[in-house]
């Protein structure tokens, strides 16, 4: 319609754009091989799907309105954009109801798959809101100026990196080490951000009015201050995903710990029987 949307607006229309190729090339493949019998990876793939889509469709009806829509001036372009929206929160409803009647489905019954687990779902939260981050880190002059912001930036990095490679083995003690290392690292990310950023002393911006950084065109990038805010937020919810998953490893070592220990305990108790 004539105005620039910057990576805000970009990046909302690229999700739409990737979810619809995604779920027409789903449901052509479905639809053509209803007949045959699905090999069992296979039933993984729309249910994990359907959670990210479901999760993003919800993060652009967000973010497309107040980083982008408030923005356009009024008339047909503002209309096309709020409509958009509309239809992005409807989108949003109906990957969710995909995502609860797959879940029912009586073909999942006898697979097991890994997103039906609380770590797997975890793991999609962690990767989501991760990505989410980097839509904000688009504009590079929040934290090109320090170097405490780049780790920062690494930070998100080495996390979203280690959660996409994360393998469902059932190796308890290395997804503790993992989840833990990401724990120290978002805790690092945490408190230097917001440091960083809104410490008039360390050159950040306390007040968003005292924000002269703000572009002359919002719409471009929104502006800056809200920007950092919600890098700082989206931090603070990902900190506690991870605490959630650490706590979850930690039980589940513990118990495989107490089960080992019965075991050898059982053993020894049978030895000394047997011996006369």
């Amino acid at each position: 319609m004539g105005h620039e949307r910057g990576a805000i607006g970009d990046w909302c229309i690229a999700i739409w754009c990737l979810c619809f190729m995604v779920t027409f090339f789903i449901s052509m493949f479905e639809w053509f091989y209803c007949h045959c019998k699905f090999p069992f990876f296979w039933y993984k793939l729309p249910i994990t799907y359907a959670c990210y889509a479901a999760l993003l469709c919800l993060s652009t009806s967000i973010i497309y309105p107040v980083f982008y829509v408030q923005y356009l001036p009024h008339g047909a372009s503002r209309d096309w954009a709020i409509a958009a929206s509309a239809f992005s929160c409807i989108a949003c409803v109906l990957y969710a109801i995909d995502v609860a009647y797959t879940w029912k489905h009586h073909e999942f019954k006898n697979i097991r798959c890994y997103v039906h687990t609380l770590p797997g779902l975890l793991k999609i939260l962690e990767s989501f809101v991760a990505c989410v981050i980097f839509v904000f880190l688009s504009n590079t002059s929040l934290y090109l100026h320090q170097p405490a912001l780049e780790w920062c930036v690494a930070v998100y990095s080495i996390c979203l990196v280690q959660v996409a490679n994360r393998l469902p083995l059932p190796l308890h003690i290395f997804h503790l080490g993992l989840t833990m290392l990401s724990v120290l690292l978002y805790v690092s990310a945490l408190v230097l951000w917001p440091l960083y950023q809104f410490d008039e002393k360390l050159g950040g911006q306390p007040h968003w009015d005292s924000d002269m950084s703000c572009i002359g065109e919002p719409i471009d990038y929104g502006y800056v201050w809200d920007q950092r805010l919600a890098v700082a937020v989206l931090t603070a919810i990902n900190l506690l995903i991870y605490m959630v998953d650490l706590v979850y490893w930690i039980r589940q070592v513990s118990v495989g710990t107490e089960k080992l220990y019965c075991l050898h305990s059982q053993g020894v108790s049978l030895q000394s029987s047997a011996v006369p």
